[in-house]
């Protein structure tokens, strides 16, 4: 997309409907609204804060395209050439050559609530937002949690209590804490690889361009929810759909009264002291995403995992009660996960659409397809972000290098 105009054999736009296939993925990931309807979430009219960077040392510098800040280069140095063995390999890796082996857009990490490290690439830079893609997903859980805490939602209670629209499809006999925890019985197919898998028509239902006079489908979030058929019994496994985390989406704005859009501005965006605001993808009703609309910049979604770090607390005001954290950090069934059969991910569950790897440091994480994260360490007190543009979608082929570089980092930054 480089040119005025670019070349037509180098153009990414609609209605091709190839822009999130690679290499024009890693275009599309900084250029989501320029290709689909938006809507906002607003950071509100207060300043910006900065955050706070670990002291820089006599050579510090400034380089643009790596590091979007004055930071402390000799840390920085160090970072980048820590080594690990990543998983079922004998050979080390540095950490620097893992951000490229992943396709690394931008990294940073926090530790004791300093950034010690901050990496820019591919068509990010500070100024812009990038696709969070499923990481959208546990932003929905966690204002569904703020609303269980608060009181407002009763996670024991059947789906079709909230939303009766769902009371014939599968979701209508779920408790909400299933739908949160997505141990939901569903026929529902979500292998990308699969050009017939649901996850296809889904998209295709919650498309906000005009449908094709053939199309006979349903149209939109809502209506596509309606028609989701059950598949077992609910609470007997874990598995991974996205369809669950727009009915979450339904369930929250329902009982809110906002769009997630609108909730998650007013419930975290304007508290966090945001550089940016955020967007989210819509369709045709103008209907958040909640399951992976979300653009963002890579500082703000620090301020996300800091947060939760801090359990709710942003400077001297408590955003939401301490009880969300820990009962996210508490994890979710693992059993349930477990049928699953993530091999990267042994031991692990997942709690309120967040990730939690049951590991000696009580991390857990965000996660989104072709490397999207936000992976909290509570005992290294670390936060790392990261955005990417890993040519397949399945996180299980970039875990084998990302997660022994994050318990690399973290077993250092604790040592030093």
């Amino acid at each position: 997309m480089q040119g005025f105009p670019p070349p037509v054999d180098k153009r990414i736009m609609q209605p091709e409907s190839d822009f999130f296939s690679f290499p024009k993925l890693r275009w599309t990931v900084c250029h989501i609204r320029e290709l689909m309807p938006t809507t906002q979430v607003s950071r509100g009219l207060a300043a910006p804060s900065s955050l706070d960077y670990a002291m820089p040392d006599a050579a510090e510098e400034r380089t643009g395209s790596d590091v979007g800040a004055v930071v402390n280069s000799m840390l920085r140095d160090e970072i980048n050439n820590l080594t690990f063995t990543p998983l079922n390999s004998e050979t080390e890796m540095s950490w620097r050559e893992s951000l490229d082996a992943n396709y690394t857009d931008g990294l940073l990490v926090m530790h004791k609530g300093q950034v010690v490290y901050e990496y820019y690439s591919g068509c990010l830079d500070e100024s812009r937002q990038h696709a969070a893609m499923s990481m959208t997903k546990s932003l929905t859980g966690l204002l569904a949690e703020i609303l269980v805490a608060e009181g407002t939602l009763d996670d024991t209670a059947r789906v079709d209590t909230f939303v009766p629209e769902l009371a014939d499809s599968a979701f209508g006999d779920a408790t909400v804490r299933q739908v949160m925890d997505m141990t939901t019985a569903l026929q529902f197919s979500e292998n990308y690889a699969d050009p017939n898998a649901d996850i296809w028509q889904y998209s295709r239902a919650a498309s906000p361009l005009p449908k094709p006079a053939d199309y006979t489908g349903p149209n939109g979030y809502f209506e596509y929810l309606q028609t989701v058929e059950k598949d077992g019994e609910h609470g007997e496994a874990f598995g991974y759909r996205t369809v669950n985390s727009d009915a979450l989406g339904w369930i929250i704005s329902r009982t809110s009264g906002d769009a997630v859009s609108t909730l998650l501005s007013e419930r975290i965006w304007q508290h966090i002291d945001a550089e940016q605001d955020a967007y989210m993808t819509v369709d045709a009703l103008g209907t958040p995403f909640a399951g992976g609309g979300l653009s963002a910049g890579l500082r703000d979604l620090a301020r996300i995992g800091q947060l939760m770090l801090n359990q709710g607390q942003a400077g001297d005001r408590q955003v939401f009660p301490a009880d969300v954290v820990a009962s996210i950090e508490g994890g979710g069934n693992q059993e349930a996960f477990a049928k699953a059969e993530y091999s990267t991910l042994p031991g692990a569950s997942y709690r309120s659409m967040w990730w939690v790897l049951h590991n000696e440091n009580g991390a857990y994480a965000a996660r989104g397809v072709h490397g999207q994260t936000i992976y909290v360490d509570p005992t290294a007190e670390m936060v790392i972000v990261r955005f990417a543009s890993f040519p397949q979608a399945s996180n299980s082929l970039i875990d084998p290098t990302s997660l022994p570089a994050y318990a690399a980092l973290a077993d250092w930054l604790l040592q030093r």
